[in-house]
C-alpha cells in the first residue's frame, strides 16, 4: 500500500513540474519598435538617408534583428529595398527628387515578430526643384473595401503639400478599375457626396490632386461597394 502512495505522489510531482514547465516555455515576440528619423512629411533631404528607430524589448531576452523596408508607394510593392540590421540605424542612398515611404519590423533570433511599425513618407531633395509635388492623397472614407448602403455615400479624403500650396482636386469615379469618368473638377475641399448610385455596384475612385503651380499627383485607386 505504501508502495502504491509513494508511486501517485512521485506522478503528482512530476506532473506539476511538468506543466510549469511548459508556460516558462511561452514565446511572445518583440515590441513593436518606433520609428525616429526621417520624420513623417519630411521634405527636401539628402537622399543618402540614415534611417532611425527605437529599441525593441524582448520577454525572452532573445536577441533581435531589425527588418527595414522601404518603396515608393505605401502598399510597399514599387522599388521595395529591404534590409537587415541588429542595429537601431542603417544608411541608404536613394533616388534625389522622389518620395519615399518607409517601416520598420523586429523580429527575434526564434523568428517571432509582431506588426510593422507605421508608414512614414518623406521626399528627397533633387536640383533645382522650385516646386514640390503634393503628397499621395490618403483615403478617410469609405474605408478601403467596405460596404455602404443607400445610393449616395461621401467620398472623403487627405491631401498633404510640402509648400502649403492650396490644393484642389479631380474626382474620378465608375464600375471600372481605374475609373476614368471625372464626375468632379477643381474642388477646394476634400469630400464629395456620390450619389445615383447602384445597390449590388462595386465602384472605383481615385483623386487627382493640383497644388496651382502646374504640380499634380494621382492617388491610388480605391473602391467600395453598394449593398
Amino acid at each position: 500500500m505504501k508502495k502504491i502512495s509513494l508511486i501517485i505522489l512521485s506522478f503528482t510531482l512530476f506532473s506539476s513540474c511538468s506543466s510549469g514547465g511548459d508556460e516558462g516555455d511561452a514565446q511572445t515576440p518583440p515590441t513593436i519598435p518606433s520609428l525616429v528619423y526621417p520624420t513623417n512629411n519630411l521634405v527636401c533631404i539628402d537622399n543618402t538617408v540614415e534611417f532611425k528607430w527605437n529599441a525593441s524589448s524582448d520577454a525572452q531576452n532573445d536577441a533581435i534583428t531589425y527588418q527595414l523596408d522601404v518603396a515608393t508607394d505605401n502598399a510597399f510593392t514599387k522599388n521595395v529595398v529591404t534590409s537587415t540590421t541588429t542595429l537601431l540605424s542603417k544608411s541608404l542612398s536613394l533616388e534625389k527628387g522622389k518620395f519615399y515611404y518607409w517601416r520598420v519590423k523586429a523580429i527575434d533570433s526564434k523568428n517571432k515578430s509582431d506588426k510593422y511599425t507605421a508608414v512614414y513618407t518623406f521626399f528627397t531633395e533633387s536640383q533645382g526643384i522650385v516646386n514640390h509635388l503634393p503628397f499621395i492623397p490618403e483615403v478617410k472614407t469609405p474605408i478601403l473595401h467596405s460596404n455602404v448602403s443607400g445610393s449616395s455615400t461621401t467620398l472623403s479624403w487627405t491631401a498633404v503639400d510640402a509648400d502649403n500650396d492650396n490644393l484642389s482636386y479631380d474626382v474620378y469615379l465608375g464600375t471600372s478599375n481605374a475609373p476614368t469618368q471625372k464626375v468632379a473638377s477643381d474642388l477646394t475641399t476634400a469630400f464629395y457626396t456620390a450619389s445615383s448610385l447602384t445597390t449590388g455596384t462595386k465602384y472605383y475612385w481615385k483623386i487627382v490632386v493640383k497644388d496651382g503651380k502646374g504640380g499634380t499627383t494621382i492617388g491610388s485607386v480605391w473602391d467600395f461597394t453598394v449593398q
